[in-house]
């Protein structure tokens, strides 16, 4: 199997660099370069760049409003966006909820939210995970009755990322309480302004508040929000999990990281030489950077058997084992960046906001080191933790 860039393929990726370098203002590059969380507004801002460029979906098939681009470019394009890095379009319309409209849902729906997917004018929350429902998300308990026209959804959804800002937010509810846990869930798409809903924070061993609970009493949905038939949320959920584990191999990521792991050691003094010229700390870069390229040859393979295979509706086995190495790797090089930072990376100083007004213990970048480690350790969890994606390759790809 060839894995390298055709002329055509590396033309692409030095057109998706000169755009990069002329449309990502100097401190949104910053911020993400120091692991900083960019605004809503940033958010928003570059979603519709990319839309006016004609790149906000890039795997969405070309008459849903995405570029139709095959595999490998969605590849690049995404690899380049996290190197740069820029913000990357916002993965819960994006990547989840919008891929499930253009293939289970109606005409009415692709045409009421898909554009508003694409310029943001519509923020997407994710409603799956509950308390005793994560990883076993088979097992929620929110309760969908009809009634009449509506559905009225009762129930809880947590660890909801960003639903601070949303405006919808996609659930899985249980519409039959009588059948198969599997087979009795629906997938509802619900209006956050609706009755009913409440969303709480939960502030995270960063600092950080970019997750929620949600809570859904007596609030009414329409059916016309029902995607495809009821008590086949379940199929619809395994298909936009399946776009999710892929994505979060985030190999661009941790190329990105690593060369500013490499930058910040050349600056930071360890026995009274540079970090970087340490034999030991040379090493652990090394170990890092060859799990790295395995999962770029990886990814390489599983994206080159996609293109000539083409789509089948069906998530990836593959996307499993990708997911848990990427994650892994994500991990290991917050530790590195922790290590280069020392005590400058104390995890929490305080926030301006917060009537914090003392100086840094070291470099204005040393503090955020901790946070990203510490936000970090989520990775391995989210979009069904490493330990539920090795039963499903044992399962689907080695046949146990």
């Amino acid at each position: 199997m060839d894995l390298r860039f055709t002329p055509e393929e590396t033309a692409f990726r030095d057109e998706v660099r000169a755009f990069l370098r002329n449309h990502v203002s100097d401190a949104v590059r910053e911020r993400l370069v120091e692991g900083e969380m960019v605004s809503r507004e940033d958010y928003v801002t570059w979603a519709r760049v990319l839309n006016d460029k004609g790149w906000g979906a890039p795997h969405w098939p070309a008459e849903h409003g995405g570029t139709g681009w095959g595999p490998m470019k969605q590849y690049i394009f995404l690899e380049e966006l996290q190197k740069h890095p820029a913000p990357q379009p916002l993965a819960f319309g994006v990547n989840m909820v919008g891929p499930v409209i253009y293939t289970f849902g109606n005409d009415a729906q692709k045409k009421r939210f898909l554009p508003a997917i694409l310029t943001l004018d519509d923020w997407w929350c994710q409603g799956f995970s509950e308390p005793g429902a994560g990883s076993d998300l088979a097992s929620l308990k929110t309760k969908a009755v009809r009634d009449g026209d509506h559905y009225i959804v009762n129930g809880q959804k947590t660890w909801t990322t960003l639903a601070q800002y949303a405006d919808w937010i996609f659930c899985l509810v249980r519409t039959n309480p009588d059948a198969k846990k599997q087979e009795g869930i629906s997938f509802l798409l619900i209006d956050m302004e609706t009755p009913g809903i409440e969303v709480r924070p939960i502030v995270t061993m960063d600092g950080g508040r970019e997750i929620n609970e949600v809570f859904l009493t007596d609030v009414r949905v329409p059916v016309e929000n029902l995607v495809g038939e009821e008590n086949r949320g379940w199929d619809y959920a395994k298909f936009l999990l399946g776009n999710e584990r892929t994505n979060i191999a985030r190999i661009g990521v941790s190329k990105q990281r690593l060369a500013r792991i490499r930058e910040l050691a050349a600056k930071e003094m360890s026995a009274g030489r540079p970090l970087i010229e340490d034999q030991r700390f040379r090493e652990k870069i090394a170990s890092v950077e060859i799990e790295l390229k395995a999962l770029e040859l990886t990814q390489l393979r599983v994206v080159a058997a996609d293109a000539k295979r083409g789509t089948t509706g069906k998530p990836d086995p593959a996307s499993s084992y990708l997911k848990i190495k990427g994650s892994e790797i994500q991990q290991a090089t917050t530790h590195l960046l922790m290590e280069v930072m020392g005590p400058y990376a104390m995890p929490d100083q305080g926030e301006p906001e917060e009537g914090w007004n003392e100086p840094p213990i070291g470099p204005g970048y040393g503090g955020q080191a901790a946070k990203s480690y510490f936000n970090n350790r989520k990775v391995s969890i989210y979009g069904g933790s490493n330990e539920i994606q090795k039963n499903i390759i044992a399962k689907a790809v080695l046949g146990l």
